[in-house]
Protein backbone atom coordinates (compact mmCIF):
# COMPACT_ATOMS: atom_id res chain seq x y z
CA UNK A 1 0.00 0.00 0.00
CA UNK A 2 1.12 3.25 -0.73
CA UNK A 3 1.17 6.80 1.68
CA UNK A 4 1.56 10.00 -0.74
CA UNK A 5 2.73 12.68 1.16
CA UNK A 6 3.08 16.06 0.26
CA UNK A 7 5.53 19.33 2.06
CA UNK A 8 6.52 22.90 0.88
CA UNK A 9 9.39 24.36 1.28
CA UNK A 10 8.77 27.57 2.32
CA UNK A 11 11.81 29.98 2.39
CA UNK A 12 11.24 33.68 4.34
CA UNK A 13 12.82 36.71 3.32
CA UNK A 14 15.54 35.04 1.44
CA UNK A 15 17.41 33.78 4.73
CA UNK A 16 15.40 31.12 6.94
CA UNK A 17 13.05 28.12 6.28
CA UNK A 18 10.15 26.68 7.58
CA UNK A 19 10.18 23.59 9.67
CA UNK A 20 7.40 21.62 11.35
CA UNK A 21 8.53 19.80 14.76
CA UNK A 22 6.25 17.20 15.90
CA UNK A 23 5.57 14.78 18.76
CA UNK A 24 3.92 11.59 16.73
CA UNK A 25 3.72 8.66 19.32
CA UNK A 26 6.49 9.63 21.79
CA UNK A 27 8.86 10.21 18.42
CA UNK A 28 10.16 13.51 18.09
CA UNK A 29 10.49 14.68 14.60
CA UNK A 30 11.47 17.80 12.78
CA UNK A 31 10.28 17.69 9.27
CA UNK A 32 8.94 19.80 6.15
CA UNK A 33 5.01 21.36 6.14
CA UNK A 34 2.62 19.21 4.76
CA UNK A 35 0.76 15.95 5.10
CA UNK A 36 -1.13 12.95 3.42
CA UNK A 37 -2.65 13.21 0.01
CA UNK A 38 -6.51 12.29 0.44
CA UNK A 39 -8.96 10.51 -2.11
CA UNK A 40 -9.70 12.34 -5.11
CA UNK A 41 -6.92 15.31 -3.82
CA UNK A 42 -4.29 16.33 -6.22
CA UNK A 43 -1.12 16.86 -4.73
CA UNK A 44 -1.02 21.29 -5.44
CA UNK A 45 -4.64 20.55 -3.89
CA UNK A 46 -3.33 18.87 -0.85
CA UNK A 47 -0.37 21.27 0.05
CA UNK A 48 -2.45 24.02 -0.30
CA UNK A 49 -5.25 22.63 1.77
CA UNK A 50 -2.36 20.99 4.64
CA UNK A 51 -1.07 24.91 4.77
CA UNK A 52 -4.32 26.25 5.92
CA UNK A 53 -5.31 23.22 8.01
CA UNK A 54 -2.00 23.27 10.32
CA UNK A 55 -1.21 27.05 10.24
CA UNK A 56 -4.40 28.86 8.75
CA UNK A 57 -1.74 29.84 6.05
CA UNK A 58 -2.57 30.51 2.31
CA UNK A 59 -0.06 29.56 0.11
CA UNK A 60 1.16 29.67 -3.64
CA UNK A 61 3.44 26.75 -5.13
CA UNK A 62 6.17 27.90 -6.74
CA UNK A 63 7.51 24.97 -8.83
CA UNK A 64 8.11 21.21 -7.83
CA UNK A 65 11.44 20.53 -6.31
CA UNK A 66 11.36 16.21 -5.67
CA UNK A 67 9.81 13.25 -5.64
CA UNK A 68 11.18 10.45 -3.95
CA UNK A 69 12.51 8.42 -6.03
CA UNK A 70 13.50 5.01 -3.86
CA UNK A 71 11.49 2.75 -1.79
CA UNK A 72 10.85 4.11 1.67
CA UNK A 73 9.33 2.24 4.48
CA UNK A 74 7.12 4.22 6.43
CA UNK A 75 8.13 4.98 9.97
CA UNK A 76 4.48 4.62 11.83
CA UNK A 77 3.52 1.85 9.48
CA UNK A 78 5.29 -1.10 7.89
CA UNK A 79 2.87 -2.07 5.67
CA UNK A 80 3.16 0.90 3.59
CA UNK A 81 5.91 2.89 1.03
CA UNK A 82 6.17 6.07 1.11
CA UNK A 83 6.03 8.32 -1.41
CA UNK A 84 6.44 11.99 -0.87
CA UNK A 85 6.45 15.17 -3.52
CA UNK A 86 8.12 18.30 -2.55
CA UNK A 87 6.94 21.84 -3.79
CA UNK A 88 8.83 25.53 -3.50
CA UNK A 89 5.85 27.55 -2.18
CA UNK A 90 5.88 31.22 -0.85
CA UNK A 91 2.99 32.60 1.66
CA UNK A 92 0.61 34.85 0.13
CA UNK A 93 -0.14 36.60 3.75
CA UNK A 94 1.31 36.94 6.73
CA UNK A 95 1.49 34.10 8.92
CA UNK A 96 -0.51 34.50 11.97
CA UNK A 97 -0.24 31.83 13.92
CA UNK A 98 2.58 31.34 16.86
CA UNK A 99 6.22 30.47 15.83
CA UNK A 100 8.75 28.68 18.27
CA UNK A 101 12.12 30.24 18.81
CA UNK A 102 13.17 27.13 20.37
CA UNK A 103 13.16 23.08 19.21
CA UNK A 104 9.86 21.32 20.25
CA UNK A 105 8.52 24.31 22.69
CA UNK A 106 5.16 23.32 22.55
CA UNK A 107 2.03 25.27 24.45
CA UNK A 108 0.28 23.63 27.55
CA UNK A 109 -2.86 23.07 25.63
CA UNK A 110 -1.00 21.20 22.59
CA UNK A 111 0.30 18.93 25.34
CA UNK A 112 -2.43 18.45 27.00
CA UNK A 113 -4.00 17.18 24.48
CA UNK A 114 -1.45 14.91 23.02
CA UNK A 115 -2.40 11.94 25.21
CA UNK A 116 -5.46 11.85 23.62
CA UNK A 117 -4.64 12.38 20.06
CA UNK A 118 -0.73 11.27 20.11
CA UNK A 119 0.53 13.54 17.91
CA UNK A 120 0.90 17.69 18.59
CA UNK A 121 3.20 19.99 16.22
CA UNK A 122 4.72 23.55 16.54
CA UNK A 123 6.20 25.81 13.52
CA UNK A 124 9.68 27.68 13.45
CA UNK A 125 12.07 29.17 11.44
CA UNK A 126 15.86 28.56 10.92
CA UNK A 127 18.39 30.00 8.98
CA UNK A 128 19.53 29.00 6.24
CA UNK A 129 22.98 28.88 7.94
CA UNK A 130 21.93 26.93 9.97
CA UNK A 131 19.95 24.60 8.46
CA UNK A 132 20.99 20.84 6.78
CA UNK A 133 20.23 17.59 6.71
CA UNK A 134 20.86 16.89 10.60
CA UNK A 135 17.97 19.42 11.27
CA UNK A 136 16.15 16.99 9.68
CA UNK A 137 14.69 13.52 10.76
CA UNK A 138 13.11 11.79 8.29
CA UNK A 139 15.18 10.07 5.69
CA UNK A 140 13.29 11.46 2.68
CA UNK A 141 13.42 15.43 4.45
CA UNK A 142 17.43 14.68 4.51
CA UNK A 143 17.35 14.44 0.56
CA UNK A 144 15.25 17.28 0.11
CA UNK A 145 17.10 19.40 2.73
CA UNK A 146 20.67 18.68 0.77
CA UNK A 147 18.88 19.97 -2.77
CA UNK A 148 17.40 22.94 -0.68
CA UNK A 149 21.02 23.86 0.13
CA UNK A 150 22.26 23.28 -3.14
CA UNK A 151 19.23 25.47 -5.05
CA UNK A 152 20.21 28.19 -2.55
CA UNK A 153 23.74 27.92 -2.29
CA UNK A 154 23.78 27.22 1.28
CA UNK A 155 27.49 26.44 2.71
CA UNK A 156 27.09 24.39 5.53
Amino acid sequence: MFNIRVYGILINNDHEILISEELIKDQYITKFCGGGLEHGEGTLACLKREFIEEMNLKIEVLEHLYTTDFYQQSAFNPTQQIISIYYLVKALEPIKIKLNEKPFDFDEIKLHTYHSTQQIESFRFIHLDEFSEETMSLPIDKIVANKVKEKFKISK
